[in-house]
């Protein structure tokens, strides 16, 4: 069952202004990861369920958060049907997001009162999430659609929260652009936890960059 209430998810997207993606299927080295990101400011996670038995890492990483990092918010990514949805959410999951709209995900989401984020490509899709009760939309592939698109949906639709997942890196050029267009946060997956971080088992250097996107996304929003 979620810890965490959808509105204070998409508070603290709103606050943090950044949620890291991540999926490996080592337990032991997904925490030392989930900590890093942790340390480095980090209080959201997107855990991205690619991979055999997925859930029950998840579910391992869940417990870990609850018991040594407060405040941490567990999500998962990458759902694709509303089964997966009601399972990742018996795990604890806090919020979930979808590559793609799909309203049984809505339904089972909303059920529970769990914040969700499904994929959109379109004003039409923004809008019929939105009225499937979406706080905050994922716009994706974000490198397809860029700032531009962004601009362009807040203009008629001010009220829209969008978090580009795709295509974001930690750069100020790159962060400075999204935030100007008026995103509301942003999903880094491998331009922030990189495998040669993953390789080298780096947690000193990711915690490091985390600390620094974190550092920029607050500069770039004075």
């Amino acid at each position: 069952m979620a810890q965490f209430t959808r509105i204070e998810v998409a508070t603290a997207m709103k606050e943090t202004g950044m949620i890291p993606l991540f999926f490996n299927s080592d337990i032991e080295l997904s925490k030392k990861v989930l900590k890093a990101c942790y340390d480095g400011g980090a209080r959201l996670m997107e855990f991205t369920a690619r991979g055999d038995f997925a859930h029950e890492v998840f579910g391992e990483l869940t417990k870990y958060a609850i018991k040594e990092l407060p405040g941490m918010i567990m999500g998962v990514g990458s759902v694709t049907d509303a089964a997966a949805a009601s399972l990742y959410m018996a795990l604890g999951a806090n919020f979930i997001v979808t590559p793609v709209l799909r309203e049984d995900i809505a339904i089972a989401c909303n059920r529970r009162k769990v914040l969700w984020s499904p994929g959109c490509g379109t004003l039409t899709e923004i809008t019929r999430a939105e009225e499937l009760g979406c706080e905050v939309v994922k716009l994706f592939p974000g490198d397809i659609y860029g700032p531009q698109f962004v601009k362009g949906i807040k203009g008629p639709q001010p009220w829209t929260s969008i978090m580009p997942t795709g295509g974001v890196s930690p750069t100020k050029e790159n962060l400075s652009a999204w935030f100007a267009a008026g995103v509301t946060c942003v999903g880094m997956g491998s331009q922030l936890i990189s495998g040669e971080i993953i390789k080298n088992k780096d947690y000193a250097k990711l915690e490091q960059d985390v600390k620094n996107a974190m550092a920029l996304i607050k500069e770039i929003r004075k």
